[in-house]
């Protein structure tokens, strides 16, 4: 479990895993990789953007948390889902080359590393032995066109990344067992 920051946490990290294939010999510095929307990308050349968050019902726990004097309730479970895009800055002619390139190895990676654990984590995840499992995810047409306005589709890989899961500040103060009453009855 862990706190609000998971989700910040774990696109830092998907990044981070992106960033060790591409750069250098797809992209030129580990800036031209971020968290960012496909439109707003700057100077970057892989956007990685969490379009939607859904809670997972199978990864739901019922459960709730002993902190001694208090019991937590049950935390979210959720998946992220994520567009990647490659952008080249190059000129036309080899603009479609790049940009496939980096499609390419992404592919490549993500199918060769399908979970985010380890050294990948990081933020509040770094040292932790929590595994994130990533797998590749239809995006529905509606929501890549509505990404890319009045501008042509840009071919994107969608990916989702989960369970993840958030705490609850919600807790219950509970007390210990003092005393125990024990009746028995004999029976004929």
């Amino acid at each position: 479990m862990a706190s609000y920051s998971v989700i910040a946490d774990i696109g830092l990290s998907f990044v981070k895993v992106l960033r060790e294939a591409l750069v250098p010999d797809l992209v030129n510095h580990s800036d031209g990789v971020g968290l960012a929307n496909p439109l707003d990308r700057g100077d970057m050349n892989v956007t990685v953007y969490l379009y939607e968050i859904k809670e997972n019902a199978e990864a739901r726990s019922q459960e709730m948390v002993d902190l001694g004097d208090r019991m937590r309730y049950p935390g979210v479970a959720l998946d992220l889902y994520y567009i990647v895009t490659a952008h080249s800055s190059s000129d036309v002619l080899t603009r479609g080359i790049d940009e496939q390139r980096m499609i390419g190895r992404m592919l490549q990676l993500l199918h060769d590393h399908p979970v985010l654990k380890d050294d990948d984590l990081e933020g509040a995840l770094t040292g932790t032995t929590h595994t994130y499992r990533i797998s590749k995810e239809p995006v529905p047409i509606e929501t890549l066109v509505s990404l890319f306005p009045n501008q042509p589709y840009k071919l994107s890989l969608g990916y989702k990344i989960g369970p993840v899961y958030i705490d609850s500040t919600r807790t219950k103060t509970v007390s210990r067992v003092s005393e125990r009453q024990i009746k028995t009855r004999q029976f004929k």
